[in-house]
């Protein structure tokens, strides 16, 4: 099994915001489809990519995403957001930014 990276852990805190205690974090699978498995809607995944910008202070490329994006925390982290935020060191929390 493959240890959950810091962006991983990340993503699925943004989740838990998101679907507002119907979840913690340790009951969502990093392999866990996001929409399939997790139930996130139409509204809850603008949300979920707003904060995710947020979070890890990136722009997103709308045009690039689709529901396959979403197809697990895993796929997401890797594909999407790790690229933009500059891979583990330049994914810091906003909260420890200076």
């Amino acid at each position: 099994m493959v240890p959950e990276s810091d962006i991983e852990t990340r993503v699925k805190k943004v989740l838990v915001d998101i679907f507002k205690g119907k979840f913690e974090a340790h009951e969502i699978s990093i392999e866990a489809d996001i929409v399939q498995d997790l139930g996130l809607d139409s509204l809850q995944a603008i949300e979920f990519l707003l904060r995710v910008e947020e979070e890890f202070d990136i722009e997103l490329e709308y045009e690039s995403l689709s529901l396959q994006t979403l197809r697990s925390v895993r796929q997401f982290s890797a594909e999407t957001v790790q690229p933009l935020a500059g891979g583990e060191e330049g994914a810091e929390p906003r909260e420890a930014r200076t």
